[in-house]
């Protein structure tokens, strides 16, 4: 009978693979790519070999820091489909905002093996995506809610791998399941600049710059647990990524080069209708220069994006004779074209 792992692996994705599928669909962040696709390739081929020698390999969670809205969330689900592994997300401010945590993580699983159709062991080799784990400081809670660090140890059990009980009498074991975590870390840049500014590498003529330049740029255990992470936690998050703020090239990018962009959306909703739709690059990038002003990266995009195409899709339905839409810029009306004649909106 056919493993989840053997499935996995018979798709044949190298990790150069899996960061040419990941192109497809999420712009820029190569680095944190690389990092996800040796990670996880690494891990199911560990898993597989494991089946054969009897050998236990411990497996690599991964952390992901940067601001909000630099498609963290949209790497891992694009990660879980290309690997074709069920894929949950959480919230770690959710959970954090509860008395009874555990109960909170017992239905995360729990929705992972929903997400596996049921079946135990695709869920046991799944992927759980917990944001805004930088929400769980070390700290006192507020009442009616569990604190920070509490949280953290409650996930330290199953991050590591343990046999869960769910409600629903199964018992899932998470010692194979990927754990994701992902955090803005807000301020963890000033910590980094005061550890930093001592005990570097040393380096003389020999020395290959790149990588030394890498590992002292490189976020450490100490930083973290001087954020707020008890050490036992980030112990579970051996490998960290880093992703980029999004500049307005990329949010540009965003918006017309993936194969499921938002531009490629419209284009084919209003293609069913038998219009034609044009924009003008400059108007992305005036999107994307009100996106920065928000400072919530790609998260806004849509939402403006949108609200431009509105007026559009209200007129286009009940006018069959339109045959195209032409969009100059995102402060002016929209022109639509019948037999020629434009006609401003």
């Amino acid at each position: 009978m056919q493993t989840p792992t053997d499935a996995v692996l018979k798709i044949k994705l190298t990790p150069s693979g899996i960061v040419r599928y990941l192109d497809q669909h999420v712009v820029g962040q190569d680095d944190a790519k690389k990092i996800l696709a040796v990670v996880v390739y690494a891990h199911y081929k560990k898993l597989l070999k494991s089946q054969d020698s009897g050998i236990e390999i411990a497996k690599s969670n991964v952390l992901l820091i940067g601001p909000t809205g630099t498609g963290k969330t949209l790497m891992c689900e694009t990660l879980a489909r290309a690997l074709k592994v069920p894929f949950v997300t959480a919230d770690a401010t959710s959970l954090a905002q509860t008395k009874y945590v555990n109960e909170e993580i017992d239905a995360v699983l729990l929705r992972l093996l929903d997400k596996a159709g049921g079946s135990m062991a695709k869920a046991q080799n799944g992927i759980v995506f917990i944001d805004e784990i930088d929400k769980l400081k070390a700290g006192n809670g507020a009442a009616n809610s569990t604190s920070g660090e509490a949280v953290q140890h409650a996930l330290l059990k199953i991050m590591e791998g343990s046999l869960v009980n769910l409600g629903n009498g199964q018992a899932i074991d998470t010692a194979n399941i990927l754990f994701i975590c992902g955090g803005a870390f807000v301020g963890l840049e000033h910590i980094m600049a005061k550890t930093h500014a001592f005990g570097f590498v040393s380096i003389n003529d020999s020395n290959n710059q790149k990588i030394l330049n890498r590992l002292n740029s490189r976020v450490k255990p100490t930083d973290l647990i001087e954020f707020g992470l008890i050490p036992e936690f980030t112990g579970r998050l051996p490998i960290i990524a880093n992703m980029l703020a999004l500049s307005k090239e990329m949010l540009v990018k965003i918006m017309t080069e993936p194969k499921n962009c938002i531009y490629n959306q419209f284009r084919e909703i209003m293609k069913n209708e038998g219009v034609e739709l044009t924009i003008d690059p400059r108007v992305f990038e005036e999107i994307s220069e009100l996106a920065i002003e928000y400072k919530v990266g790609a998260r806004s995009l849509r939402g403006i994006f949108e609200e431009m195409i509105t007026p559009v899709l209200y007129v286009v339905p009940d006018q069959p004779d339109i045959r195209q839409v032409m969009i100059r810029s995102l402060f002016e009306d929209a022109e639509l074209v019948r037999d020629a004649s434009p006609i401003q909106t």
